[in-house]
C-alpha cells in the first residue's frame, strides 16, 4: 500500500471513529401545538444564548405577540440598551400546517415576499398553563 491510500486509510477510519464517538444530536422536539390566542401577550426574556440580534440590549427583553386576522402573529422585541430603548417590529408565520412551528421575519414589511429573511421559531417547551415557555431553533444555536 502506498503513503497516499494509508494516509487516506488512517483518516477515513479517524473519521468513522469521530463518527461513531460523537453521534448526531436528534432532531429538536418541539410541543406538538400552541393555542397561538393564548400564546399572545407580553413574554419576559428570563435567559437566552448570546446571539448578534441582542449584543447591545442590557435587560428588560420582552416580545409581544398580537394574532393578526390573516392568522400570522406581528412581534414586536424590544430592551433596554445603554442608550435607551430598541425595538423591532416583525412577523411570523406558521410553518406548513403547524402551531409550534413558526418561521419569524423582521426585515421591512414590504420585503417579507423575499425567501430570505425568515428564521426559525420553534416551541421546544409550554408550560400547561401558558406561565412560561422554551423557544429554540433546529440548529440549537439560537
Amino acid at each position: 500500500m502506498n503513503a497516499a491510500r494509508l494516509a487516506l486509510a488512517i483518516a477515513a477510519a479517524l473519521v468513522a471513529t469521530l463518527a461513531a464517538a460523537n453521534p448526531a444530536e436528534p432532531p429538536l422536539a418541539t410541543v406538538g401545538g400552541v393555542d397561538v390566542a393564548r400564546y399572545a401577550g407580553l413574554w419576559y426574556e428570563i435567559a437566552n444564548y448570546p446571539n448578534r440580534f441582542q449584543k447591545v440590549c442590557v435587560r428588560n427583553t420582552t416580545a409581544e405577540y398580537t394574532v393578526r386576522d390573516d392568522g400570522n402573529v406581528r412581534v414586536v422585541n424590544r430592551c433596554t440598551t445603554a442608550d435607551g430603548m430598541s425595538s423591532v417590529d416583525g412577523l411570523a408565520r406558521r410553518v406548513g400546517g403547524s402551531t409550534d412551528k413558526l418561521e419569524v421575519s423582521f426585515l421591512p414589511a414590504a420585503l417579507r415576499w423575499l425567501p430570505i429573511g425568515w428564521g426559525d421559531y420553534w416551541v421546544i417547551g409550554l408550560a400547561p398553563d401558558y406561565r412560561y415557555a422554551v423557544v429554540g431553533e433546529p440548529s440549537r444555536k439560537y
